[in-house]
């Protein structure tokens, strides 16, 4: 598959050619698709070759990806294929890249197979999380579970008591003035009884 640009800048018959193989996999019980090479032609000649990793598809369908590139952000699905080619020196870059080579129906793309991975880092963090609340739910379930009523029962009862002003001075730290009009009264602080119950 070709796809001539001609004269693009200083680069004269500019040429990106796709070279495309199809295989039958019995297990699959079908043909596949796969692009083998990408070639960059100019000036009449190869310039630049990049094998291709991972682009496949079922014959039947076309090949999707957001990115095809050399670079390494973008995951390098396209290997320059020589240490001393000229390919070292490009960087190539596909956006949102579609490619189907055979069994094109009325000029459209059928249905496409995403390069996308069902396990990708996000997918993997969220799965993760996930696992991580189902355990602390687990555990919360299990201490509820296990967990025991109370044996003894307390009652507790404040009873503050009052009492006409008293003048004994070992009382002092232990009465309180209550502000009121009329008669001075005080109040015994902490003056309460509890019951337990077993």
């Amino acid at each position: 598959l070709s796809l001539k640009f001609g004269d693009v800048g200083n680069l004269k018959g500019l040429v990106i050619r796709f070279l495309l193989t199809t295989n039958y996999y019995q297990l699959s019980v079908q043909n596949w698709f796969s692009l083998h090479r990408l070639q960059l032609f100019y000036n009449h000649s190869i310039q630049a070759t990049f094998n291709a990793t991972r682009i496949y598809a079922p014959a039947s369908y076309s090949y999707h990806c957001e990115h095809v590139s050399s670079l390494q952000r973008y995951d390098a699905l396209l290997i320059p294929s020589s240490a001393n080619d000229l390919s070292k020196l490009w960087e190539v870059t596909f956006i949102d890249f579609q490619i189907q080579g055979f069994n094109i129906q009325e000029g459209h793309f059928a249905y496409a197979k995403d390069c996308a991975s069902f396990f990708s880092p996000a997918i993997l963090m969220g799965l993760v999380m996930s696992l991580i609340l189902l355990l602390v739910l687990a555990y919360a379930l299990h201490m509820l579970i296990h967990l025991k009523s109370l044996d003894r029962h307390y009652e507790c009862k404040a009873s503050p008591a009052y009492f006409a002003q008293m003048k004994d001075s070992d009382m002092g730290d232990e009465k309180e003035p209550l502000r009121s009009s009329g008669n001075e009264s005080y109040e015994l602080r902490n003056q309460q009884f509890c019951k337990i119950y077993i």
